[in-house]
């Protein structure tokens, strides 16, 4: 049996089931209380009655006895007590196909570019197992990001799980788009989650570009959306990015950001009655956070890499949701505000930067040179101070001195031009080169 003939079938199933209408019992906030209808965690149901004004959908969050606390995924103009409900009998589901390259999707994965419509594609469920751990593959293979900085001293592996972790106005959106345009991956998949409306056409026509958009799946969720929207973008993303991967395809997922979602998830815990803890965010969010991430990564066909960027609250990275973060994925990109505000794009803090691949995905000659642009960036900052003052002795330390003397040529290859890409193999043989002093 083909899937179009499994959910026509499914479609004509649920067309002869008797549609039970609920009411609401009260409305608290974001939540919306519910009782009459028969539901799970998860399931949606459609609060008004649409003969006489809109049909909003919402999720079910809790269940206390017969009652289940639903939490919109839309406005609540119009709906008061009293107000029908009707259950859908399900979880939300979104179409896949390859049909979605190249679209920009709602947080719900309905189009919003004015394209034309999803016709015949599958519809999925946006929750899915993660990979079982010893049916993933190891992560083997690098994959360039276009950054010299991050595919020499920062390596990605296809399939690996990054971070980027900065404050707020520091350059995280600038290097996703640099990212999304320079990566040799198959497919991205883009989630803006939480992003200021403003910026959104700026990111995808200045930042992506039509070559960059051609190539990936935008999935966007302003964050003027109610909260539910918001979290639900970030796994309409990774389920998108799932299809693909289980297509075989090795695809980049992007995801703006992580803190944002799980700041949604925060409205939703206590707007469904979870007791505030670290900072105010309840235990959900700590479960949400494993339960998204894992779901990246290799998989038997295919792999996932994903980059996720991450808002440190006050420059503070060891706040709980970068320290969360920081110890589920497979290392971290750390951007700095001084070097941001001194000009230096991209703002990458090289030695607070960490690929636990990075053994796995280089070449010892490449490692070496690594380790040895390292070791020179560590012994300037070492006596940076000693030399502004004067107090620096020339042959106290080699590596300070080498570093001095190439300063300048180091600084050049650290930075790049937003425009700028550079495959991986050309960024290390620009290494190897300042290396040799050439």
């Amino acid at each position: 049996m083909t899937s179009a003939l499994r959910q026509r079938l499914a479609a004509a199933a649920q067309a002869a089931h008797p549609r039970v209408s609920g009411r609401v019992v009260s409305i608290i906030g974001l939540s919306v209380t519910v009782a009459g209808v028969e539901g799970r965690v998860g399931d949606l149901v459609e609060i008004g009655d649409p003969a006489t004004g809109g049909v909003v959908p919402a999720e079910v969050v809790s269940i206390t006895g017969d009652r289940l606390a639903c939490l919109p995924l839309g406005p609540l103009s119009g709906i008061g007590t009293g107000s029908p409900v009707v259950s859908t009998g399900g979880p939300l589901r979104i179409p896949v196909g390859p049909q979605l390259r190249g679209r920009i999707l709602d947080g719900l994965g309905r189009p919003m570019d004015g394209g034309p419509a999803l016709f015949g594609l599958e519809h999925v469920p946006v929750e899915n197992e993660a990979p079982v751990a010893l049916a993933r593959g190891r992560v083997l293979e690098p994959l360039s990001l276009g950054v010299r900085a991050l595919d020499t001293l920062v390596p990605c592996g296809r399939g690996q799980r990054m971070g980027i972790f900065a404050g707020s106005g520091v350059g995280k959106s600038s290097l996703m788009s640099m990212i999304t345009r320079g990566t040799d991956a198959e497919i991205s998949v883009v989630g803006l989650v939480g992003e200021r409306g403003r910026e959104v056409r700026e990111f995808i026509e200045n930042d992506l570009g039509p070559e960059g958009l051609a190539r990936s799946v935008v999935v966007i969720a302003t964050s003027d959306q109610p909260p539910l929207v918001r979290l639900r973008a970030g796994f309409v993303a990774t389920r998108i990015a799932e299809y693909f991967r289980d297509g075989g395809s090795d695809v980049l997922l992007l995801m703006d950001s992580l803190t944002r979602t799980a700041m949604a998830q925060r409205e939703v815990g206590l707007s469904a009655g979870e007791p505030p803890a670290t900072r105010g965010y309840p235990p959900s969010v700590f479960a949400l956070l494993p339960r998204l991430l894992e779901r990246a990564g290799p998989a038997p066909t295919g792999s996932i890499t994903g980059l996720y960027t991450v808002l440190v609250e006050g420059d503070d990275h060891n706040e709980p949701i970068a320290d969360s973060a920081r110890s589920i994925l497979d290392g971290h990109i750390t951007l700095d505000r001084r070097l941001a505000t001194s000009g230096h794009f991209p703002s990458i803090d090289v030695l607070e930067s960490v690929s636990r691949v990075a053994n796995a995905v280089t070449t010892p000659e490449q490692r070496a040179n690594a380790i040895a642009l390292r070791r020179m960036l560590a012994a300037q900052r070492d006596v940076r101070e000693l030399v502004e003052i004067g107090a620096y002795v020339t042959g106290t330390n080699p590596d300070a001195d080498r570093a001095r003397e190439l300063w300048p040529r180091i600084n050049d290859f650290l930075r790049q031009d937003m425009d700028d890409t550079t495959p991986a193999p050309r960024a290390w043989q620009m290494l190897d080169t300042l290396l040799a002093g050439g």
